[in-house]
C-alpha cells in the first residue's frame, strides 16, 4: 500500500506543476460569484436563498458541468503525455506492475476530481449566502450534498470515458475533443426503446426525482446498472490496452 500511495503522490506532484494547475481553482472560486451576481442584478427573484442557488449551480447543468470540463482538460494528458514525451519508457522499466502505474493515475485524476468538486460547492455555497441569504425556503445543506452527488456520478463517468479514449489513443487532442463532443450531445433525447441502453441518458439520475424520468419506463436502479456497466467496460478496456501495449 505504501508504494502505490507514493505512486499517486509522484503522479500528484507531476500533476501540480504544471502552469495552468491552479487555474482551474481560481476559476471554480471566481465563476459562483460572478454568476451569482449576474443572477442577483437581472432576477433576484430566480432563487429563494443561497442553498437554492447552491443546489441548482451544482447541477451537471450548470457550474458542475465546468467542474467535470476542467478535470477533463486537466488530466487529459495523465497517461497520454507519458508516450508523446517518450517517459512511458522509464515509467515502466520501475519495479511496479503495469495495473499498478495505472491505477496511481486513475486515482490521482478522482482526487484531482474530488479536489475542484469540494472548492467549488464551498464557493457556490458562499456565493449563494452572499447574493440571496440564508433564509426563504426550506431548502439546506442536505439538498446542496444532493446535487453535488448527482454531478459526482456524471463526473465519475465522463472521466473514465477520457481516461479510456487517453489510453485508446495515445493523444490529449484527441482525448478532450472526443469528450467534449461526448458531453455536447449528451443532451440529446431519442425517444426509441435502445436508447434507453446508451450512456448519455443514463446520467441525468436527478431527472428521477419526483418521479420523473429521463425516458419513459426508465427507472434509477436501470440507470444504476447501465452506469456500472460503462464504468466497468471503460476501465476494462483502458486497463487491458495499458497492460498489453507494446512501447518499445
Amino acid at each position: 500500500m505504501r508504494k502505490f500511495n507514493n505512486l499517486v503522490l509522484n503522479e500528484w506532484l507531476k500533476l501540480s506543476k504544471k502552469r495552468t494547475f491552479f487555474v482551474a481553482y481560481a476559476l471554480l472560486i471566481v465563476l459562483p460569484f460572478l454568476v451569482g451576481y449576474i443572477v442577483h442584478s437581472v432576477a433576484a427573484e430566480l432563487f429563494a436563498s443561497g442553498p437554492a442557488f447552491a443546489a441548482e449551480m451544482m447541477m451537471p447543468t450548470a457550474i458542475g458541468q465546468v467542474v467535470s470540463i476542467l478535470v477533463i482538460i486537466g488530466t487529459a494528458g495523465i497517461v497520454t503525455k507519458e508516450y508523446s514525451q517518450g517517459t512511458i519508457k522509464f515509467l515502466l522499466i520501475r519495479a511496479r506492475s503495469r495495473t499498478a502505474i495505472l491505477a496511481s493515475k486513475y486515482m490521482t485524476v478522482l482526487l484531482y476530481a474530488l479536489s475542484l468538486t469540494v472548492v467549488t460547492t464551498i464557493a457556490v455555497y458562499a456565493s449563494g449566502s452572499v447574493w440571496f441569504g440564508m433564509d426563504g425556503d426550506r431548502l439546506g445543506i442536505g439538498d446542496v450534498l444532493t446535487s453535488v452527488l448527482y454531478n459526482s456520478v456524471y463526473l465519475v463517468m465522463y472521466t473514465a470515458l477520457a481516461f479510456m479514449i487517453g489510453i485508446l489513443t495515445t493523444s490529449t487532442g484527441v482525448t478532450i475533443g472526443s469528450t467534449m463532443f461526448a458531453i455536447t450531445i449528451s443532451n440529446m433525447v431519442i425517444f426509441r426503446d435502445f436508447y434507453k441502453y446508451v450512456l448519455f441518458p443514463n446520467m441525468n439520475l436527478a431527472a428521477y426525482e419526483g418521479g420523473g424520468a429521463p425516458i419513459p419506463g426508465m427507472t434509477l436502479h436501470f440507470s444504476i446498472l447501465v452506469l456500472s456497466v460503462y464504468f466497468v467496460l471503460f476501465l476494462l478496456a483502458g486497463f487491458m490496452v495499458f497492460r498489453r501495449r507494446d512501447v518499445a
